[in-house]
């Protein structure tokens, strides 16, 4: 059983280089240059990350689910959580005027379409194929 979540998220979720630096640094006594070390990166990518100027790639999360014995989505997922969370206080209530799919006619063909001088090539090609003189004219385009 599960409980559906109907609330909207009131605060910006943990950022997760804050959590890298704050929880799992801290906990294993890490410095940047310790962490670059174990990871097998440059100081200057892992510096990058704990300041929050640089996104956790899928090839980072790996490295550090391998360190922390963690799983690579949990990484990922607590990137995706911010960049959601960010992405939707940029865009504010614009998203929500969208009035979803334009609803299309359902007894239209895909080449009523198409512009006329490019049916009209189409036409030229097939029929230098030959495989124009063989259809039907109803399905001609």
């Amino acid at each position: 059983m599960s409980i559906p979540n109907t609330k909207k998220r009131q605060a910006r979720p943990i950022h997760r280089e804050e959590m890298l630096r704050e929880d799992f640094m801290h906990d294993y006594g890490l410095t940047v240059s310790g962490l670059a070390d174990a990871l097998g990166v440059s100081r200057q990518t892992v510096n990058e990350l704990v300041r929050e100027r640089r996104a956790v790639s899928p090839t980072m999360a790996l490295r550090l689910a391998r360190l922390f014995a963690t799983s690579a989505e949990f990484w990922l997922n607590a990137q995706q959580a911010v960049d959601l969370w960010d992405a939707e206080q940029a865009s504010g209530s614009e998203i929500g005027r969208n009035r979803g799919p334009r609803e299309t006619p359902t007894n239209t063909r895909a080449a009523d379409n198409v512009p006329s001088s490019v049916s009209r090539r189409l036409e030229r090609v097939l029929y230098s194929w030959g495989s124009l003189r063989r259809m039907d004219p109803a399905t001609r385009l």
